[in-house]
């Protein structure tokens, strides 16, 4: 009789130098691979569209996902916060209004000063 060795895996979850989590050594966030789980793409489906992935690393996310919802859904908010302090802060620096007339000025005065 032969018994199966239980092992634990480590998880295929690491925060970069700017506290994104990232998975399986590659530049997925687990964001993405959490938003796509909860718009209903399968493990399956997922991996096609960050072929990048393991297939046992998206099982293992969605698995921690499912196991600590809680803590992801607070990172998640907070990652969301973020984004949207950044391109508040984006748009404070940059006035986007008339940058298409200016863009168009700019064009129009080099396409004028090298002829």
């Amino acid at each position: 009789m032969s018994t199966l060795a239980i092992a634990v895996e480590p998880m295929p979850l690491n925060p970069d130098s700017g506290g994104v989590v990232r998975v399986g050594g590659t530049r997925v966030t687990l964001d993405s691979v959490v938003y796509s789980f909860q718009e209903g793409s399968t493990a399956e489906q997922i991996l096609e569209q960050y072929p990048s992935l393991r297939l046992a690393d998206v099982y293992a996310v969605i698995s921690y996902y499912l196991r600590h919802k809680e803590d992801v859904e607070a990172y998640l908010g907070e990652q969301k916060r973020q984004a949207e302090e950044a391109r508040r802060q984006d748009e404070a620096r940059f006035d986007r209004q008339g940058i298409r007339e200016r863009l168009l000025a700019r064009r129009s005065s080099k396409s004028t000063g090298s002829s």
